[in-house]
C-alpha cells in the first residue's frame, strides 16, 4: 500500500490574483526550538524599546518644555498630547515584544508526549467529550470537512453535534435545499464511516477474546494488526481520492486530514511488519492499545440539533446562545410537546419512552463550522488537562492558524496576521494572560457550570454559560472564568486551522466585530484581579498589562493614529528616538513573519493594511461606546463565507481614499513649511495606504461598491407572494391558545379555520422526530 499519493493541483473556484500565496504546505505542528541568540535578541528588543521611549520623553519633550515651551500654551498642549499618543503606541509595541518573548520560551521548553504514552494513558482513562459545532448559513461542504476532521480524532467514543442555527422553515427553494443537505450530513457521515467502524471494532473484539482465552501473543498477531492498519490507511486513501478539491481549504483537508492520517497508519503498518520480520513480539497490552487506536479513529457519532425548532429555547441570534441552549440541556431527558407557541422540551425522568436524552460529558469541545482540527487535537489537549497541576485549567486550545495557498492578496495578508496572533497567544500563556479564542477550544463542563447565569423567560429557564453581552463572547468568558478561580492555557503546537476572509467586504465584518466589546469587558477584568487577590492568588503586573492591551489597544491605537495623521504637530516634537523606539517592534514582526513562512517585507504591507482598516476598527470601538451608553446589545454579525465577493459598505471604501488624499495634502503642506519630519511620515503613509488600497480593495471593486451603495436605495426587495385562500377566512376561538397562554383582559386568542389543526400538529411532529433522530 502506498504511503502517499501525488498531490493534484486544485481547480480554484476563486480567481487567483497576482501576489497571492503559492505555498500550500502548512507549517509543522511542532514549533522549531528557537536558539538562545533569538531569545536574547528578543529581550534586547524589549530593553531598547523602553530605553528609547524614556530618553525621548525626558530629553525631547521635557527639555523643550523647560527651555521655553511652558510659555507657549499651544506647544505645551501639543507636547502633552503627542507624548500620550506615543506612549500608548509604544506600550502596545512593548506588549507585542513581551508576548513574543514568552512564546519563544514556551517553544524552547515544550516536550512532546510520545504516542505510546498517550495510548497507555487513555487505555485506562477515557473522559467523555462532546464536540459542539455551531453553524449558521454555512455551506454544507464546509461543514462536512469540519465534522470529518472531528470524526477522525483519535479519541474514544466522541459525540459530535452540529448545532444548526439556520431558519428551520425557509421558503426559498435554494435555501431549503441547502438546509436539507446540511441536515442530511449526520446520517451520511455515519453511513460513510460504518465500514471502518465495524471492521476495527471486530478486530479489537477478536483479539480481546483470544487474549481472555489465554492465547499467547505471537508474530501472527503483530502481522494481523499491521494488516488492519494497512486496510485503514487504504480506506482513507480511497476517501481522499474521491474528494472534490476546489480551493486551498479543500486541498488542506484532503492532504493534512485524510492523507496525513493515512500516511501515519501506513507507516505504523510497515513498522509492525518490520517487527514481525525480525521475530519480535509486542506485549498483549501494546497490541490492544494499537487496535484501540483504530477503533477510536472511526467510532465517533454525529447528530444534528436545531434550537429554533423549540419555543422553550432561546432564539437570540448569536453563537453564544446557540452553544448555551444545547449545553443547558446536557445530562437531561426531555419530552417534546406541542403547544400553540410551538414545540417545547419538558424535562422527564431518564429512560422515559420516547424521550430525547442528551448525555453529559466531562469536556466540551467548541468548534467553528469553518475550522479543521488535526488528528491528535483532542488526544493531546485532553491529556494536558488531566495532568497533575492542571486541575483548575478550564480551557485549553491551540490558537488557530490560517490555511495556506490563499487565492487573494488580502486573504494571504489576513492569514499572516492570524499566524502572528498564534504566536502572541502562545506567549500570553507564559504570563497567565490567556484568552479563549472562540474558533476551537476544549472546556471543562464543570468550569462552565461555575460561571453559568440563569433567568426565566416566558416560563422557561435560560442558562448562559458563555456570555452573549458582547460580540466577542470568548474574551468575556475568559474573564468570567478568572473571577471564579479558573485558568486558561494554550497548547504550544499548531493543531487547528480556520478560514480567513477572502475579500475586503467579509474582512470588514470580521474586524469590526473583533474591535467591538473589549472596552465593555474592562470593568470585569478589574473585578477578576480583586477577586484573585482576595483568594491569595498572585496577579503579576505583566499579566494585567497584557490583558488590558489585548482588550483596549484597538481603541487607543485607532484614536492615536487619527491624531498622528490629522493633527499638524510641532516639528520640534518629532525625533529619531520615536522611530528607534518603534524599530524593535517592526524588526521583531518581520522576523515572526519569516518564521511563519511569509516575507519580511510584509511588515510594510500590514502597516498599510491597518491604515485602510482604520475606519473599520474605529467603527467597532464606537459600537462599544454606543452599547455602554444605551445598554442595548449590538447584534452579532457573522463573517460572510461565499464563493463570490462580498460588497463593502460605501463608507469603508471612501475613507481609505480620504486617508490617502489627506496624507498627500499633509505632505504638500509640510514640504512648503519645511517640516521635513512630518513630511516624511506623511509620504510614507500615502505610499503604503495607496498600495494597500490598490492591492486589497481594488479600483474596480471600489467603484462597484460605491455604485451599489449609491443606488441600492432605489430598489425594493421583491416579497414572495403569499397563497390566497379560495374561501373567506373565518376566525373562531382558539381553545388551545386560551388554555396555553391564558386570557389577558379582552385579548382572546383567535384561531383561523383555514389553518388545518391536523396539518399543524403533523408539522410539529415532523420537527420533533427530525431532531430526536
Amino acid at each position: 500500500m502506498p504511503t502517499h499519493l501525488q498531490t493534484v493541483a486544485p481547480s480554484r473556484a476563486r480567481k487567483r490574483q497576482i501576489g497571492a500565496e503559492k505555498r500550500t504546505q502548512p507549517l509543522p505542528s511542532q514549533h522549531p526550538k528557537p536558539s538562545d541568540g533569538k531569545i536574547a535578541r528578543g529581550r534586547l528588543a524589549i530593553v531598547l524599546t523602553v530605553v528609547f521611549w524614556a530618553v525621548y520623553v525626558i530629553y525631547t519633550v521635557v527639555r523643550d518644555l523647560v527651555d521655553g515651551g511652558f510659555g507657549n500654551f499651544q506647544f505645551t498642549m501639543q507636547a502633552v498630547g503627542y507624548s500620550v499618543v506615543v506612549t500608548f503606541l509604544t506600550f502596545s509595541a512593548l506588549m507585542y515584544l513581551v508576548a513574543r518573548e514568552g512564546a519563544l520560551q514556551r517553544f524552547k521548553g515544550h516536550m512532546r508526549v510520545p504516542r505510546a504514552e498517550l495510548d497507555r494513558h487513555f487505555a485506562t482513562t477515557q473522559p467523555t467529550i462532546t464536540v459542539l459545532v455551531p453553524s449558521y448559513a454555512e455551506e454544507p461542504h464546509v461543514i462536512r470537512a469540519t465534522l470529518m476532521s472531528a470524526l477522525l480524532q483519535e479519541y474514544p467514543s466522541m459525540r459530535i453535534v452540529l448545532l444548526l442555527d439556520d431558519p428551520p422553515r425557509p421558503t426559498a427553494p435554494a435555501t431549503r435545499a441547502k438546509l436539507e443537505a446540511t441536515r442530511a450530513l449526520a446520517s451520511e457521515l455515519v453511513d460513510l464511516f460504518a465500514e471502518p467502524r465495524l471492521r476495527t471494532a471486530d478486530a479489537l473484539a477478536s483479539f480481546e477474546r483470544a487474549r481472555s482465552a489465554g492465547f499467547r501473543v505471537g508474530t501472527s498477531d503483530v502481522r494481523t494488526t499491521a494488516a488492519e492498519y494497512a486496510w485503514a490507511a487504504g480506506w482513507l486513501y480511497r476517501l481522499a481520492d474521491a474528494e472534490t478539491v476546489d480551493d486551498h481549504v479543500d486541498l488542506f483537508f484532503t492532504e493534512q486530514v485524510l492523507r496525513a492520517l493515512a500516511d501515519d497508519l501506513a507507516v505504523t503498518s510497515r513498522a509492525l511488519d518490520a517487527a514481525a520480520d525480525e521475530g519480535a513480539t509486542l506485549t498483549a497490552e501494546r497490541i490492544a492499545e494499537l487496535l484501540r487506536r483504530l477503533v477510536w479513529t472511526f467510532d465517533g457519532d454525529v447528530s444534528v440539533f436545531e434550537r429554533k425548532l423549540y419555543a422553550s429555547l432561546s432564539h437570540e441570534a448569536n453563537k453564544a446562545m446557540n452553544l448555551n441552549s444545547y449545553i443547558g440541556l446536557m445530562s437531561g431527558s426531555y419530552r417534546p410537546e406541542r403547544t400553540p407557541a410551538g414545540a417545547v422540551l419538558l424535562p422527564v425522568a431518564d429512560g422515559t419512552p420516547g424521550s430525547l436524552e442528551i448525555p453529559d460529558s466531562e469536556f466540551v469541545l467548541t468548534l467553528d463550522a469553518d475550522s479543521i482540527l488535526l488528528r491528535e487535537y483532542c488526544l493531546r489537549l485532553t491529556y494536558f488537562l488531566q495532568q497533575p497541576g492542571n486541575e483548575r485549567v478550564a480551557v485549553t486550545q491551540t490558537p488557530y492558524s490560517s490555511f495556506r495557498g490563499a487565492a487573494t492578496r488580502i486573504e494571504r495578508l489576513a492569514g499572516a496576521t492570524t499566524d502572528i496572533q498564534h504566536i502572541l497567544h502562545q506567549g500570553f500563556t507564559k504570563f497567565d494572560a490567556t484568552f479563549w479564542v472562540g474558533a476551537n477550544a476544549i472546556i471543562r463542563k464543570r468550569a462552565l457550570e461555575d460561571i453559568a447565569e440563569s433567568e426565566w423567560i416566558g416560563g422557561f429557564e435560560v442558562k448562559r454559560y458563555v456570555q452573549d453581552r458582547t460580540v466577542i463572547e470568548d474574551t468575556e468568558s475568559s474573564v468570567d472564568l478568572g473571577v471564579h478561580g479558573w485558568t486558561l492555557a494554550n497548547y504550544p503546537e499548531r493543531l487547528s486551522y480556520s478560514a480567513t476572509p477572502p475579500d475586503f467586504g467579509s474582512l470588514i465584518v470580521q474586524r469590526r466585530r473583533w474591535a467591538n466589546g473589549g472596552l465593555l469587558i474592562l470593568p470585569k477584568l478589574r473585578r477578576q484581579v480583586r477577586e484573585r487577590k482576595r483568594l491569595g492568588q498572585r496577579v503579576s503586573p505583566v499579566e494585567v498589562m497584557l490583558r488590558v492591551n489585548y482588550m483596549s489597544s484597538i481603541a487607543w491605537a485607532s484614536f492615536g493614529l487619527i491624531f498622528l495623521l490629522a493633527f499638524p504637530y510641532d516639528g520640534r516634537l518629532l525625533s529619531p528616538l520615536v522611530l528607534l523606539a518603534a524599530l524593535p517592534y517592526f524588526v521583531a514582526m518581520a522576523s515572526d513573519l519569516r518564521y511563519s513562512g511569509y516575507k519580511a517585507s510584509d511588515v510594510f504591507r500590514i502597516y498599510g493594511f491597518n491604515l485602510i482598516l482604520l475606519p473599520v476598527n474605529l467603527a467597532g470601538v464606537l459600537k462599544s461606546l454606543q452599547q455602554a451608553l444605551t445598554g442595548k446589545k449590538i447584534p452579532f454579525a457573522r463573517t460572510p463565507k461565499v464563493k463570490n465577493r462580498t460588497a463593502s459598505p460605501v463608507i469603508y471604501v471612501i475613507v481609505p481614499v480620504l486617508i490617502i488624499a489627506f496624507s498627500l495634502f499633509t505632505l504638500w503642506r509640510d514640504v512648503m513649511a519645511q517640516n521635513w519630519g512630518n513630511a516624511a511620515f506623511a509620504a510614507f503613509n500615502a505610499v503604503v495606504a495607496t498600495w494597500a488600497f490598490f492591492a486589497y480593495i481594488g479600483v474596480g471593486h471600489a467603484i462597484a461598491d460605491v455604485w451599489v451603495g449609491a443606488t441600492s436605495w432605489l430598489f425594493v426587495p421583491k416579497k414572495p407572494k403569499r397563497a390566497v385562500a379560495e374561501t373567506p377566512v373565518e376566525s373562531e376561538l382558539d381553545w388551545r391558545g386560551v388554555l396555553y397562554h391564558g386570557q389577558a383582559g379582552d385579548s382572546v386568542p383567535l384561531g383561523v379555520r383555514a389553518l388545518d389543526d391536523a396539518g399543524v400538529a403533523a408539522h410539529l411532529v415532523d420537527e420533533t422526530e427530525a431532531v430526536a433522530s
